[in-house]
């Protein structure tokens, strides 16, 4: 189950980053993940949930944004959408076709909880 490693590295990334900025815990994490990435998005939430214990990020709102395969026509130019399979371009019928969305693996935003200032003193 390769969405393991895929939050793995993201809660790598989001923790680091909201220790940087100094919370106190993370709320919620936004996700971009392309459908070709053969990520299942019910496995990205139980590894959210199961590798974000006992972190910063432990009980924050996992959001994924799925995004879908398109895909451009080197012959003709035309953008199309697509599924997995199925990347002929439908103006031409061309082969020689170049993924331009789809394989997306990117943090959107974190939100934090930070302390308030009058904590801090």
């Amino acid at each position: 189950m390769h969405e393991m490693g895929i939050i793995s590295g993201v809660l790598d990334a989001v923790n680091a980053s909201a220790a940087d900025a100094g919370a106190e815990r993370v709320l919620a994490v936004n996700l971009r993940v392309g459908r070709m990435t053969e990520a299942i998005e019910d496995a990205l939430h139980f590894a959210f949930e199961a590798l974000s214990e006992g972190t910063l990020s432990e009980g924050a709102e996992l959001v994924i944004q799925m995004v879908e395969p398109r895909s451009l026509c080197l012959a003709c130019g035309n953008e199309f959408d697509h599924d997995r399979f199925h990347r002929i371009c439908p103006a031409c019928g061309s082969y020689e076709t170049s993924l331009v969305a789809g394989r997306e693996l990117e943090i959107a935003s974190i939100e934090v909880d930070l302390p308030d200032d009058d904590e801090q003193e």
